[in-house]
């Protein structure tokens, strides 16, 4: 009996130095990985951050957070960080800028709201007077102006008004009829 408890006692031993040989194996390819996985979060975290914001505190404050905290910290990062990325916010604004330069570029009708180019006088859909030429230099003027900006000319009829800041032109017949009429 005491060779067979000796055979039993040699093949359990061989089985734990195996098992703990193997589980030591296991052990350290899972903690190689962990530690991998660490490292990785903490790079990954470095640089979205980096690609959110420029604030160097920021940045710093991410990485340890996920660098002290492993998951735990990453998951607060993902619920603190800026939600969208320095390019995104320079996309976005690019468009606004563009949308907004398309609309003060583009003139429309105040009548039917068709497009309308700066050097139109009339409406092409609706008829509706846009613009009328100067009676001295013939440049369009808009609708609303007194003065002519180009050569001075009064554009209000009835007796000759002085432009503030320009002297009164003596001899000047006043001018008579509409805007858009010559004499």
């Amino acid at each position: 009996m005491s060779n067979l408890h000796f055979v039993f006692a040699a093949s359990g031993n061989a089985l734990l130095d195996t098992l703990n040989r193997v589980l030591g194996v296991v052990v350290g390819f899972l903690v190689t990985f962990i530690v991998i996985f660490w490292i990785s979060l903490i790079i990954w975290t470095f640089r979205d951050i980096r690609s959110r914001t420029q604030d160097l505190l920021s940045q710093v404050l991410a990485t340890l957070l996920v660098a002290v905290f492993f998951v735990g910290g990453l998951f607060i990062y993902m619920i603190l960080r800026p939600r969208q990325t320095l390019a995104e916010i320079y996309e976005r604004q690019l468009e606004e800028e563009s949308l907004l330069a398309e609309m003060t570029e583009r003139s429309t009708c105040n009548n039917c709201h068709a497009r309308v180019e700066s050097d139109f006088q009339i409406c092409p859909s609706c008829g509706q007077k846009i613009k009328a030429a100067c009676p001295k230099c013939e440049r369009l003027l808009e609708l609303r102006w007194k003065f002519c900006p180009y050569c001075a000319t009064n554009l209000t009829p009835g007796p000759m008004q002085s432009i503030p800041g320009m002297p009164v032109m003596q001899g000047m017949p006043p001018m008579s009829g509409q805007l858009g009429q010559r004499y």
